[in-house]
């Protein structure tokens, strides 16, 4: 078997590899995406209780603040009965007062901490919903490459060993150009060569449709020689309906 061959059907169980992987692979990106959700609606969610523990530490001290004014308030009116003098009862009245705009000031900041309070509860009830919804999401997205991973890790395990056993007969300088190609060109390090019209030799790459010279052509006609593409640099083969393309009408006249 000539090295191009020996390529190619490793170059195939490549192919089934990567297939497979990438179910897996999609499978567990798919669960980290609904993981990080998960994670972010959990931050948010942390974020939205502490703000409530601080608004509700914010209405505790303005509740107390008002009691305190209101016991300072009630204080003064009582000094205020006792008044000596007009001028003392004056004094007394702006002292109550300057207390009072001080408590209109203390229950605003109660009410406006206690409304968004509120309204953080009511963030955080919507945020449980969608942390409930996303995590069930989670769970069949987990289920999901589960299940993939059992269908496919046998097939892959098996798909590895070919491969193992193929490459051990591919010459080390092949092997190592096929594996750079694998790594910058994925599927399309091999492709077919396409055969357009045998007489007028018009042939091209099945990864990139350049043209092909027709001494390329003979060489992988004739030897299976290592061949790559002039303008993308792929490894190009002949497969089946090349093969049968480029032999004299006689001959596929016979095979028929």
């Amino acid at each position: 078997m000539d090295v191009t061959s020996k390529l190619v059907r490793l170059f195939q169980v490549e192919k089934q590899i990567r297939g497979l992987r990438s179910r897996l692979d999609s499978a567990e990106r798919f669960l980290a995406e609904q993981t990080r959700e998960l994670a972010a609606l959990d931050a948010k969610r942390s974020t939205v209780e502490n703000q409530v523990k601080s608004l509700a530490v914010t209405a505790s001290d303005s509740e107390g603040e008002m009691k305190r004014l209101d016991a300072r308030i009630a204080s003064i009116r009582e000094q205020m009965n006792t008044a000596q003098t007009n001028k003392q009862y004056q004094a007394f009245l702006v002292e109550v007062n300057n207390f009072k705009t001080d408590r209109d000031k203390a229950e605003t900041a109660a009410l406006e901490a206690m409304a968004k309070v509120e309204e953080a509860r009511k963030q955080l009830e919507e945020l449980q919903k969608a942390r409930e919804q996303r995590d069930q999401v989670r769970k069949v997205a987990a289920a999901e490459r589960d299940t993939r991973h059992q269908e496919i890790q046998t097939r892959l395990n098996e798909l590895e060993g070919q491969r193992q056993g193929l490459a051990q007969n591919v010459p080390p300088e092949a092997m190592t150009m096929l594996t750079m190609l694998l790594k910058s060109r994925g599927e399309e390090a091999m492709a077919p060569v396409q055969v357009h019209d045998r007489k007028r030799h018009e042939y091209t790459c099945g990864a990139c449709q350049m043209s092909i010279p027709i001494e390329a052509v003979s060489a992988l006609l004739s030897k299976g020689s290592l061949t790559k593409c002039v303008s993308c640099q792929c490894i190009l083969f002949l497969d089946e309906e090349a093969t049968r393309a480029l032999q004299p009408p006689a001959a596929r006249s016979a095979k028929r």
